[in-house]
């Protein structure tokens, strides 16, 4: 189930998740799930999801993970350091993020997504540290 909600969230704060497709399907501060569908234009040879494509995603859910953590008083955060480990490929159906916070400080927040296929298959796993602004 499509969580509208927290689809306009992510397309009024970051534009390119709608370019991109990006669908919410879940928000709050423990975790963030998002997803977006194969397509060949978001394909590199061979009709494999692009890479880049994935850590978008990747990063837009931590984004809003991040966010949803912030220390009060704290208006929002940027991506300082993000690292991804890709373990297979997305060849059709959805690639699903699911964001959690390992870290909400003052300063940093630590994020850690999985992205899953469709079968449940782990696809990436992504840390990623946020600054708090």
């Amino acid at each position: 189930m499509i969580d509208s909600e927290g689809t306009k969230l992510f397309h009024t704060t970051m534009p390119l998740t709608e370019k991109l497709g990006v669908e919410v399907l879940e928000h709050g501060p423990e975790v963030v799930r998002s997803r977006i569908a194969w397509d060949e234009s978001l394909c590199t040879l061979g009709g494999v999801l692009h890479g880049g494509t994935l850590m978008a995603l990747a990063d837009a859910t931590a984004a809003v993970c991040a966010f949803l953590n912030l220390p009060e008083g704290k208006q929002g955060t940027t991506t300082v350091e993000s690292k991804t480990n890709f373990l297979r490929a997305v060849r059709s159906g959805h690639a699903t993020a699911t964001a959690r916070p390992l870290h909400a400080g003052r300063s940093f927040i630590v994020v850690e997504t999985e992205i899953r296929d469709d079968a449940d298959k782990l696809v990436a796993k992504v840390t990623q540290t946020q600054a708090v602004l």
